[in-house]
């Protein structure tokens, strides 16, 4: 911009396609971002950041999954008997939880919460387990028909979840993140239409 007689003039304009853009400097035709690159850079991220499953035998693949799945075990015997000693040794120190209420728990939040028994879980039915593999990190969904109380009243019903699982430094594999959110059942379209 240059200073006239106290006017602003425009002296340079880009010369883009949208011509409301305005710049101080000469604007050359660029893309943003070179779609090959980009595309053959994002290819090799994901064979790198796969890579050590699919370097990973069968046999070890089905010994992780299988670790995963006592893992599993262990926290719904925790929940279950609000063995506070256990569920300490399955959280990583970082973990956090959203709750079906949308509510962030931290790992200290959900072991006092264990232990001073506000929330009782009376049986936990778990079904439809995935697990998925990604280097050190397992992602675990499932289906869970909970039986149980909280101060908020009775939770139980039928809930999706999600479960995060971190190998350390030592081979050890902890919880860092899990969410759960309660299945609604869907309206019945056929009776408001009926009316």
């Amino acid at each position: 911009m240059d200073c006239q007689g106290g006017a602003f003039v425009i002296s340079r304009i880009d010369r883009r396609i949208d011509p409301r853009l305005l710049s101080v400097s000469p604007m050359r035709r660029q893309p943003l971002v070179d779609s090959k690159r980009l595309s053959v850079g994002l290819v090799i991220l994901a064979v790198f950041a796969v890579a050590p499953m699919w370097a990973m035998p069968h046999s070890d693949r089905h010994e992780v999954r299988h670790q995963i799945e006592n893992l599993e075990k262990a926290w719904c015997n925790a929940v279950l008997h609000a063995n506070v000693t256990a569920m300490d040794g399955l959280l990583a120190d970082d973990y956090m939880a959203i709750t079906p209420n949308g509510v962030l728990q931290s790992r200290e939040q959900a072991l006092a919460n264990l232990r001073s028994g506000t929330v009782h879980i009376s049986s936990i039915d778990l079904s439809d387990r995935k697990i998925r593999l990604y280097g050190k990190t397992a992602l675990v969904t499932s289906r869970a028909e909970v039986a149980g109380t909280s101060p908020d009243g009775d939770l139980s019903g039928s809930y999706r979840y999600t479960r995060v699982y971190v190998m350390d430094a030592h081979g050890v594999w902890h919880i860092v993140s899990f969410e759960a959110n309660k299945i609604r059942k869907a309206p019945d379209h056929r009776s408001s239409k009926a009316q």
